[in-house]
C-alpha cells in the first residue's frame, strides 16, 4: 500500500473515528489526540493482514479512548462546579441521509446523554457508543474489545438500562427548539421576567460549566423562579460588545455568545412539552477554544 493510499484510507475514516472518540471522551481536544495516535498506529504498524480498515481503525481508536478515559476520570474528580461536555459542532450534511439515523446520532452526542455516559465504566461506555451510535453487532464489538460476546451483551444491557433511567426526557424537534431558543434570548435580553417564566418548565434546571475559571453558578440552579431571576439578574449586569449567533452543537440548535469577537458562552436548551426543561451554559474558556465558526 503506497503512502498516498495509506493516507487516503485513514482520511476517509477520520470523521467516524473522531465521532467515536468524542462520544467516548466528551472532549474535542482529547478526541483529536486519540485520533492522531490512531494515525500513528496505522502508519507505523503492519497492515498486511488488515482486511477491514474501518473496523481496524475503530478498534484502535476505541481502545485508545478507553485508556484516555481512565486517565481523565481522575482529572474530573477535582473539577470545580458542574461538568458538561465540550461543545462539539455537528453538521451531518449529506453523510447521514436517513432521518432515523440522524436522530440516533444526534441523541447519542447530546449534552444530556454525554453527561449520563460520564457515570458509566469505560468498557460500558465503549459498548454503548459502538452499539447505540454506530450499530456494530455484538460479535464485532467483542472482537474490538477482546471480550466474549456474552460479556459484551451484559455490558450493553447494563449501560442501556443506566442511560434510560438517568437520561432526561426531552423533545428533539429542531424547529421547536430553535423557536424557543429565540424567544428565550429575547426575553432574557429584554429583562422580561414574565415572558421568560412563561417559557420555563416549573422544574427547569440550569447547569453552568465554568471550571472555576469564569463566572457561572457552582451548583445547579433549579425551579422556574430561581432560574428566571438568575437569568434576568445576569442580563441586567450586562456585558459590553456582546453578540449572539445560532449554530448547531451536539445535534441541536445552540446560542454562541461572543465578546469582542471571542467565544464567551454557549447556551443550549432542552425542550419538553413546549417548555424549557434544561438550560446548559458552557463558559469554561478551555472548552470554547475548539469552536471554529468562520
Amino acid at each position: 500500500m503506497s503512502t498516498d493510499i495509506v493516507t487516503d484510507v485513514f482520511e476517509e475514516h477520520r470523521p467516524v473515528l473522531l465521532e467515536v472518540a468524542y462520544r467516548m471522551l466528551g472532549r474535542v481536544a482529547d478526541a483529536e489526540d486519540v485520533v492522531q495516535e490512531a494515525w500513528l498506529r496505522w502508519t507505523g504498524g503492519d497492515r498486511a493482514e488488515v482486511r477491514d480498515p474501518r473496523g481496524f481503525l475503530v478498534r484502535v481508536t476505541t481502545r485508545l479512548a478507553i485508556d484516555r478515559l481512565r486517565q481523565v476520570k481522575a482529572r474530573n474528580e477535582a473539577y470545580v462546579g458542574p461538568w458538561l461536555p465540550e461543545p462539539y459542532v455537528t453538521d451531518f450534511g449529506d453523510t447521514v441521509p436517513d432521518t432515523a439515523e440522524r436522530a440516533v446520532l444526534a441523541d447519542t452526542v447530546s449534552l444530556a446523554v454525554l453527561v449520563v455516559l460520564e457515570s458509566l465504566s469505560p468498557l460500558e461506555r465503549a459498548v454503548f457508543v459502538l452499539r447505540e451510535a454506530f450499530g456494530y453487532p455484538y460479535a464485532d464489538i467483542a472482537t474490538m474489545l477482546d471480550r466474549g460476546e456474552p460479556a459484551v451483551r451484559q455490558l450493553a444491557g447494563r449501560a442501556r438500562k443506566h442511560v434510560d433511567e438517568r437520561k432526561p426526557r426531552y423533545d428533539v424537534d429542531p424547529v421547536e427548539r430553535r423557536d424557543l431558543t429565540e424567544r428565550f434570548l429575547a426575553a432574557a435580553s429584554e429583562g422580561d421576567l414574565e415572558g421568560l417564566m412563561s417559557l420555563l418548565a416549573p422544574d427547569v434546571r440550569l447547569v453552568g460549566d465554568s471550571g472555576g475559571k469564569t463566572r457561572a453558578p457552582l451548583r445547579i440552579v433549579e425551579s422556574a423562579e430561581k432560574v428566571g431571576r438568575f437569568l434576568i439578574g445576569a442580563a441586567e449586569k450586562g456585558v459590553p460588545e456582546v453578540s449572539f449567533r445560532f449554530f448547531e452543537v451536539n445535534g441541536g440548535p445552540a446560542l454562541l455568545a461572543t465578546v469582542d469577537g471571542r467565544p464567551d458562552s454557549v447556551f443550549q436548551l432542552e425542550i419538553l412539552d413546549g417548555h424549557i426543561q434544561s438550560i446548559y451554559v458552557i463558559r469554561n474558556p478551555d472548552k470554547l477554544r475548539s469552536l471554529d465558526l468562520d
